[in-house]
């Protein structure tokens, strides 16, 4: 029987992984895996064993078919999940290092109207958001779908109706300027003030944020979690992650910080933090967030923390999502803690 009810809304796509070391552009084999962090998270979901409705555009192509075909397989409600005519599934290039570690480095597919994530429909999105809330507790994004117009009105009529409807809301910041720019150096990854405007814009309507050590810092010049929902008038839970190092969290104002598991062997990072994203909230749909005790919070951000471990062992953001089992496994295995 599933658990609970949650929506995904934003880009699916296809990461176009390069040899350890090599360049996804031209160096072979390369490994195409489907990814794109709402899409991840919606199987992460459903692997935990959650009813999950993912909202999103593919296109009308063979990778838009076979990952909606993923779906479908993974027991996800596809209702809203529109397919572009016109537009392809989006191919993101991700260079790998000898570690384990992304970068990603531009796009392919594009014929001059861009990929279908920048467009998913609003006029669709009405006619199927009846079916799409229906139950739903957690409406989790990111922020990629503000980078596009078309997308970006869909996206923000879905923030404005679920909070009418009840539904909580709960974001991954998730800032990949390759996404908002035509060329993107390495030495000018911050926001502009115009996309962080965009970004600022919807955080008012969250209860619960995760964010990673370098985006808290670019957006609030802080990493401090508890300063960062300070600067926020409804106070929401937010976690801040920094790689291997422990994870700093503020939830239902108690705080702490919970050391990382280290997996056995890291084989791909892609899909790590939409993993932990997806265990938490998995944790939280059995609990409401103003009733968690500090222990109560430790033990769901040590299960997100878990989650996001396994992923590293495999290649590709979804194929390496745990079970349930194996998350009780690792987790005894772990010599994770607290301070």
């Amino acid at each position: 029987m599933k658990v609970g009810k949650v929506i995904a809304i934003g880009e699916a796509l296809i990461d176009r992984l390069g040899p350890p070391g090599g360049d996804p552009s031209f160096d072979l084999p390369v490994t195409d895996c489907f990814g794109g962090a709402p899409a991840n998270v919606a199987c992460a979901l459903s692997r935990l064993g959650v009813d999950v409705s993912f909202v999103g555009s593919l296109g009308n192509d063979a990778f838009g078919k076979r990952f909606k075909t993923l779906l479908i397989q993974r027991g996800i409600n596809i209702t809203g999940l529109q397919q572009d005519k016109l537009r392809p599934t989006r191919i993101v290039l991700v260079r790998r290092d000898s570690d384990g570690e992304r970068s990603f480095e531009g796009f392919l597919g594009d014929k001059g109207l861009g990929f279908a994530d920048q467009a998913i429909l609003l006029d669709q999105m009405i006619k199927d958001w009846p079916i799409v809330i229906d139950n739903a507790q957690w409406l989790v994004l990111g922020t990629i779908p503000l980078a596009s117009e078309i997308s970006s009105n869909t996206f923000l009529w879905c923030i404005e109706n679920a909070l009418h409807a009840g539904i909580k809301i709960a974001l991954d910041l998730n800032w990949r300027p390759t996404f908002w720019r035509n060329k993107v150096s390495s030495t000018d990854l911050a926001p502009s003030l115009d996309e962080k405007n965009k970004i600022i814009s919807i955080l008012k309507n969250v209860s619960l944020m995760k964010l990673a050590k370098e985006e808290a810092q670019w957006f609030f010049n802080t990493s401090n979690p508890i300063k960062i929902s300070s600067s926020l008038n409804q106070r929401p839970s937010v976690i801040v992650t920094d790689g291997s190092n422990p994870v700093s969290w503020l939830i239902n104002n108690h705080s702490g910080n919970s050391f990382t598991i280290s997996p056995s062997s890291v084989v791909d990072t892609t899909g790590a933090g939409d993993a932990f994203t997806g265990g938490l909230i998995y944790k939280l749909l059995s609990v409401e967030l103003d009733q968690l005790s500090k222990h109560m919070a430790e033990e769901i951000i040590q299960f997100a923390i878990a989650c996001g471990a396994h992923v590293c062992s495999g290649v590709g953001a979804i194929e390496a999502q745990p079970y349930l089992e194996d998350i009780d496994k690792l987790l005894s295995l772990s010599n994770g803690g607290m301070s």
